[in-house]
């Protein structure tokens, strides 16, 4: 297929460009933290329905990344991070991106509500019209809390892939929502700080743009002391044991001496601080959900050793 770049230049998009329109990294850490839900859930669930519940969670998250890129097409087009894009860089045209995001969105919806549950459907729809409805076409160019409201998109695979299993919600899933929740501000704060002049160039109204840098920094340290006993809270109401304490406590740590760390930078020209935040958040979130997964496969293992 051929489009049109926004130099006038003819190119062909590949499978690869398709691919990188689901934005895989991000798509990564939600089919995982999907997976967790999906695992630690009480209950049974045929392993071909599990399958289907978590294809649909990683369709409807890549189609809600193609959608994003579609409609921000022209911000990413001023920023160096983003300008390499497959529709900024003209190998996808902006409309093909729209269709193929609304067609994979639609599609993993409807599989979900036919072959899994409806209330896994209904919070799967959710999810793709907080990211795409409110996070990329409302909040995004009008708030510096966008990332703040719109991170709830992010944060609800757990809860979907638990009403996969239960087809109800309780309080064990939603605090797991609670901690992606909180924790996706410091995350994106720390690459906006790192990322500030792309932003800033782009006209995106992010928080150190529109309050300042140090604003920011007292931001992320607020947020971090909140996220880091947020995240013990899987093992004091059962859901998680002694290892997933254990990492969360150790992790935990890592990551508030980097947010301090973050809150004394006052090297604006490099901000190596924000973007060792940046890396220790991304590890920060998939220890935790690992070990909590890691933690129920072991006595998944023991109890059949048992028997």
């Amino acid at each position: 297929m051929t489009t049109v770049a926004l130099t006038g230049e003819s190119r062909s998009a590949t499978v690869g460009d398709y691919f990188a329109l689901l934005k895989p990294r991000v798509m990564s850490l939600v089919i995982f933290t999907g997976l967790t839900g999906i695992a630690v859930a009480p209950g049974d669930i045929h392993p071909l329905t599990g399958f289907t519940a978590l294809l649909c969670i990683a369709i409807a998250a890549g189609a809600s990344g193609a959608l994003n890129m579609a409609y921000e097409s022209d911000i990413d087009a001023l920023m160096s991070r983003t300008a390499t894009r497959p529709i900024p860089s003209g190998r996808i045209a902006r409309g093909e991106a729209l269709g193929f995001g609304w067609l994979l969105a639609v599609g993993a919806v409807t599989v979900m509500g036919l072959l899994v549950n409806l209330v896994a459907a209904t919070l799967l729809a959710f999810t793709v019209f907080v990211y795409v409805g409110v996070y990329t076409l409302w909040l995004k160019r009008r708030t510096p809390q966008n990332i703040v409201i719109g991170g709830l998109a992010g944060a609800l695979p757990p809860a979907i892939g638990w009403a996969s299993v239960t087809g109800s919600l309780t309080l064990a899933p939603v605090l797991l929502v609670a901690i992606i929740f909180l924790w996706t501000p410091p995350h994106f704060w720390a690459l906006a700080l790192w990322r500030s002049t792309d932003y800033a160039r782009a006209g995106v109204p992010m928080l150190p743009v529109v309050r300042g840098k140090t604003s920011t920094r007292r931001q992320i340290l607020a947020y971090t002391a909140i996220l880091i006993p947020a995240g013990l809270t899987p093992a004091a109401i059962g859901l998680a044991g002694p290892l997933y304490l254990a990492v969360s406590g150790a992790i935990g740590l890592w990551f508030a001496v980097e947010a301090v760390a973050v809150t004394f930078e006052r090297d604006e020209t490099r901000e190596p601080a924000a973007h060792r935040l940046f890396r220790v958040s991304l590890i920060y979130m998939f220890a935790l959900f690992a070990a909590l997964l890691g933690e129920h496969v072991l006595h998944i293992a023991a109890f059949t050793s048992w028997l």
